[in-house]
């Protein structure tokens, strides 16, 4: 049997006019700005004129990734058309793709087969422009605090601490470190520079914390950009550059409105890694959700110790957010190649393997009902190769830990593959929950990358390099140990070491580095080898994709 491609679903969906999806959602048209006929932005303003009450929301999470792949945002989708099929008024938030992913290994990040939003080239595009925006404001400052040095630099900028990089969305690694200002007085000062993929950018970082244009600008302004030769820190706000970084970003601000295969609205705006940045969309987007639905659904990056851990632990803290319920979702595949099994045999029977696998799936599940303190529900992503003996050691073994695992077969039936998955969420959004973080704010920052590696990891305990240490003392001495932490680390492994699958133990995580995004307002903590620029693989995605005649775009997944 031959199967439709994802793109191929979505071009053959006929979708709703975004003004139907707006007043599906409750959206008046006045807030509606559209793009075309099938996306929209969504005034902010609505936020402040609406007294209708929030809804529940519910975190969509995942295993440790792998090659075998999860299902997250697929799951997310098809989670939200099946609480629509149960007689739910649901809205969807999810992250804006970016465009290095999309050209390089993963593709696009629009959901998949009969789970996706659309139109889905255009939201693994361009889109609405968001992310040009954000790397305009980045690179807008980035050339004024060169042109400041230039000009006489009045506020006694030593260039060899300049912490702002330039930012470009794609992944190149040519462009990791960079020398530039060559070619004489006129052409600007030489220095050591270097570019981040923009959802690295702290600007996104900003773009997604900010609760208001005003609450935007107070953040841009606090960004530190580099250090003076006294070593103070130097602002965006020094520079006088907050107002026009404000001013590419007002629209953006807003989020967009687009809807799934099945006519749910849902809002995918803005998008930094979880990784090496915070890994949610926009708290502006998260908020319009629950004010419009009963229910808003939505997904943090990774698996559950990278994107759900700064969700809970970031995002929710500086918005004020509870969590109603947890979904976390697995694979059996992707189980198996934790236990061992190499990926060219995971279509076969293998208990011995699974086994080997689970505590990578019991260890997120744990940290969500017992660090955390949340309703969960596991949801397996089911494969046609999966076997009934493999499905019910996973039901077996979430059983033990007080979880029900739920069979989702959104991909291929839609929202009516998640029914059953929407009534148990349903049922957990009705439980009592004593929602904790991780850690607590008054901690210092050696103690919170503690906590997080001890409680959410699995490890035995930090190394902090001497660089690091000294790092964290100077931030510190800044006033800015109260601020959360937010870990670069390797999605592939709880552990800093990609090699280290399943649930390992005894390891420790090393720091290498500690920065503050002030504008943000956490601490980014850098271990193992983690890059704010990606590169393009061997193959990359970007081969595949192709237009022809009549503008149809081909190669996108």
């Amino acid at each position: 049997m031959a199967y439709l491609s994802d793109i191929e679903i979505a071009q053959a969906t006929k979708m709703r006019h975004i003004r139907e999806i707006a007043a599906v959602a409750g959206v008046d048209e006045k807030y509606l700005e559209q793009y075309g006929n099938y996306k929209a932005k969504v005034d902010y303003s609505l936020l402040k004129e609406s007294d209708r009450k929030d809804g529940k929301l519910i975190l969509v999470t995942a295993i440790t990734p792998t090659p075998a792949g999860e299902g997250k945002t697929t799951t997310t989708i098809g989670l939200s058309d099946g609480l629509k099929k149960i007689g739910k008024n649901v809205v969807v938030a999810l992250r804006e793709p970016s465009l290095g992913p999309v050209f390089g290994v993963k593709g696009g990040a629009a959901g998949g087969g009969y789970a996706q939003v659309v139109p889905m080239e255009d939201i693994n595009l361009h889109f609405t422009g968001d992310f040009h925006a954000i790397g305009a404001a980045n690179n807008l400052l980035a050339a004024m605090l060169d042109n400041h040095i230039y000009q006489g630099n009045a506020l006694n900028i030593d260039p060899r601490r300049i912490t702002w990089r330039r930012c470009v969305d794609m992944n190149d690694r040519q462009l990791r470190f960079v020398t530039d200002g060559l070619g004489g007085r006129v052409n600007g000062v030489p220095r050591e520079d270097g570019y981040d993929i923009t959802v690295a950018s702290e600007i996104m970082a900003v773009f997604c914390l900010a609760s208001s244009i005003a609450d935007l600008k107070e953040r841009l302004s606090r960004i530190v950009v580099a250090y003076t030769y006294d070593e103070k820190p130097v602002t965006a706000g020094d520079l006088k550059a907050v107002g026009a970084m404000a001013a590419l970003l007002k629209d953006a601000l807003k989020p967009n409105l687009v809807q799934t295969l099945e006519g749910t609205p849902a809002f995918v705006h803005g998008g930094p890694f979880a990784n090496i940045a915070h890994g949610c969309n926009s708290v502006i987007a998260t908020k319009m959700a629950m004010r419009l639905g009963d229910y808003a659904v939505t997904e943090a990056g990774f698996g559950a110790d990278l994107g759900a851990e700064k969700f809970l632990d970031i995002k929710c803290r500086m918005a004020g957010l509870t969590p109603s319920a947890v979904v976390v979702v697995a694979t059996v595949r992707a189980l198996k190649m934790h236990g061992g099994s190499p990926k060219t045999e995971l279509g076969s029977e293998n208990l011995e393997t699974l086994e080997k696998g689970i505590p990578n799936l019991l260890r997120h599940v744990s940290n969500i009902k017992n660090v955390y303190k949340l309703p969960c529900v596991v949801a397996v992503n089911r494969f046609p190769t999966d076997t009934d003996a493999e499905i019910e050691l996973v039901i077996e073994k979430c059983r033990a830990l007080g979880v029900n695992v739920m069979l989702s077969t959104v991909w291929a039936d839609g929202g009516a593959g998640g029914v059953a998955l929407a009534e148990e969420v349903v049922r957990l959004c009705e439980e009592p929950n004593d929602f904790s973080f991780s850690y607590a704010d008054e901690l210092s920052i050696a103690e919170k990358i503690e906590a997080v590696t001890k409680r959410v990891y699995g490890g035995v305990g930090v190394n902090i390099t001497p660089a690091a240490q000294k790092q964290i003392a100077q931030l510190e001495a800044l006033g800015y140990g109260r601020c959360p932490i937010c870990v670069a680390k390797t999605q592939y492994s709880f552990s800093d070491d990609p090699t280290k699958l399943g649930a390992p133990e005894g390891f420790t995580v090393t720091v290498r580095s500690v920065k503050v995004s002030a504008g943000a307002g956490f601490v980014v903590v850098l271990t193992g080898d983690i890059m704010t620029m990606p590169g393009l693989p061997k193959v990359p995605a970007a081969e595949r994709i192709d237009v022809d005649d009549n503008g149809t775009i081909s190669g996108l997944f």
